[in-house]
């Protein structure tokens, strides 16, 4: 088939017409995040993939449309069409007219020795629409400090895009889990709102 490229998702099969498209259905540029659909699943559905939500007629109209899979995720496509994962698209975060997945900043976060966990959501900004949040858990031996936040906020300037640096850093003793033991950014931006 083909090389494994470590950290992406690899090449679509080819019993699936999958696309990464904008907004407006168009498909996006190699190097630009859009969200994943199946094409064409009127004509053919493909083997695997589920036909409806059972007496969900929005959730239905929501990820079919257009002849179209709407999966809710969001990925890019390198040169060689590999597919890289971004996130959820529920989860982007649209700031100053960017689209900033949290994966790439959790990642980022994750390779610095003081972060145990962490999860990465939205808050709102009267000038920038939305901005990064970092929620996280220290790992032993480290406190939380201003200089921490300062620290972590270079670390992901230097790992990663510097726009992507998360402006609003919070410490916690834990972060809210799914009944899988995933982190629930769902409960995380529900917690702000009350905060708001």
């Amino acid at each position: 088939w083909f090389p494994i490229k470590p950290g992406s998702m690899g090449k679509p099969s080819p019993l699936f017409d999958l696309d990464i498209v904008d907004e407006n259905g168009q498909t996006c540029e190699d190097g630009v995040v859009g969200s994943i659909v199946v094409r064409n699943v009127d004509q053919y559905h493909p083997v695997g993939l589920f036909r409806c939500y059972v007496d969900d007629p929005e959730a239905m109209s929501h990820s079919f449309k257009n002849g179209w899979y709407d999966t809710g995720d969001t990925a890019w496509r390198d040169s060689e069409g590999y597919l890289w994962f971004e996130g959820r698209s529920d989860d982007i975060i649209k700031c100053s007219g960017y689209r900033i997945g949290p994966f790439e900043v959790e990642s980022a976060l994750m390779t610095h020795p003081s972060v145990l966990e962490c999860a990465i959501t939205a808050v709102p900004d009267p000038i920038r629409g939305q901005v990064v949040k970092a929620t996280i858990v220290l790992a032993k031996g480290y406190t939380p400090s201003d200089a921490l936040k300062k620290e972590l906020q270079n670390h992901v300037k230097h790992t990663t895009a510097p726009y992507k640096y998360p402006r609003v850093v919070a410490f916690v003793d834990k972060l809210p889990k799914t009944t899988s033991g995933k982190i629930s950014r769902k409960e995380l931006r529900k917690q702000d709102e009350r905060k708001a």
